[in-house]
This record gives C-alpha cells, structure tokens and sequence, in this order.
C-alpha cells in the first residue's frame, strides 16, 4: 500500500500561508547555501502529488511551467478547471475520499500530499495521511490559512525524525 506523505513549509505559529493564499514569505528566509530541506528525498520517494484547488491555481499563478511534469498529478476540486490539459494532471470533483483511497490501493510509489489546508484537514479526519513531514520556517506570520483549518479530530503522531537547517528551518517526520 503507498503512503500519503504531507510535506508542508508551516511558519512558527503554524500557517502555511498569508490569508491571501500567498507563500512568498517563505523567500524571505536567506538561503545561501540553496539548501532543499529534504524536497530531492521526498521527489524521488513518489510518483503521485495530490493537492486542493486553491493550490493548483495558486501554483499556475506562479507563470512557471508545470513543476511536476514526471509525477501524475490529482487535484481535489468542486469542478474540473484544468487549466494544464497537456499535463499529466486529473481532477477529483466526487467521491474524494473513496478515490483518494483507492490511490492509495494501486502499486507505485508514495503520494505526496503537496496542499492545502483544506484537504489536509479532510484526509486527516479520514485517516489517510501516514506521514507527515512538517517544515517549520523561523517565522511568524500572526495571520494566514493554518495547517489545520477547521476542526480536525484528535489524533496521536510518533516523532520519527528532526533535522535542522543552517537556514533556520526545522523538518519534524511523523508516522502514525
């Protein structure tokens, strides 16, 4: 069975965005070393990326080419809006949790779960998230989208691994 693996960047007092969906805070922190905070591991150890629409469109409103051209990509949304049709990237608008389930059931490599909030809270209410690799930045935003919107029910996570950065950020692993 493939693991779905949460690899999120969350400010100290745990946003992973400014309330205008923006992540550019995130550029702020000095990175001389161009250190990758364990993103070459996580690529190499899927084959899937699952996101919320808010994230999809936030990542097209980057103007960059699509970033995960070697991966399928599934985006949990009301209504298909593939703005990407000449990517490998299918829309989920029914049956989230059954078809994110059965994701999990078929034979390849982990799925990382790149966002949002949202459909984080979603998958952790379902218990479908196995792993999550949080990225704590030096940083306080005071407002934004928290990690977890909304009420997600109690759950207990084991510590498997922490690493500091020399940029400051601290990547805590969990496994249920």
């Amino acid at each position: 069975m493939r693991r779905i693996i949460l690899y999120i960047a969350t400010s100290i007092d745990g946003y992973i965005a400014t309330p205008d969906g923006g992540v550019e805070w995130l550029n702020e922190i000095p990175n001389p070393t161009n250190e990758d905070h364990g993103y070459k591991e996580l690529l190499a150890s899927i084959d899937t990326v699952l996101m919320g629409g808010k994230t999809y469109h936030e990542i097209i409103g980057f103007g960059i080419p699509w970033p995960y051209k070697d991966k399928t990509s599934y985006v949990v949304s009301r209504r298909d809006s593939n703005v990407t049709p000449n990517e490998n990237v299918h829309f989920i608008t029914e049956d989230v949790i059954a078809r994110i389930s059965e994701l999990k059931s078929e034979i390849g490599k982990d799925i990382w779960l790149v966002g949002g909030g949202e459909l984080t809270a979603m998958l952790l209410n379902a218990n479908l998230i196995d792993e999550m690799q949080l990225c704590i930045a030096p940083t306080i935003l005071g407002n934004g989208i928290p990690l977890f919107p909304g009420k997600t029910k109690e759950s207990h996570w084991k510590l498997v691994n922490s690493k500091v950065f020399s940029t400051g950020l601290l990547l805590s692993t969990y496994q249920k």
